[in-house]
């Protein structure tokens, strides 16, 4: 088991809507980070991608990513250009 320096989830955009999905343990996506699958095993996180990867049905461009980094929470708010859609509320 090889060991990872931090904790990494996988995320992605939804192939429809854009909005950023997590991947959950049960292999299901949700728009909460919370439910993402915390992965602390490097073999358990390729692992997990490689199942993202088989859902292109779903969404694009999954990615592991640190689960604490600022840009997933940043990334979540969506585009900072103006003030619309979720940063709205």
């Amino acid at each position: 088991m090889a060991k990872i320096v931090a904790a990494q989830i996988v995320t992605s955009n939804h192939l429809i809507k854009g909005d950023s999905i997590y991947l959950t343990r049960s292999g299901t996506w949700s728009r909460c980070a919370a439910d993402a699958v915390l992965l602390l095993d490097a073999t358990d996180a390729a692992a997990h991608l490689a199942q993202a990867n088989r859902q292109t049905d779903i969404h694009v461009g999954a990615y592991l990513a640190d689960a604490s980094h600022f840009r997933e929470s940043f990334r979540a708010v969506g585009p900072s250009n103006y003030f619309h859609g979720k940063q709205a509320g």
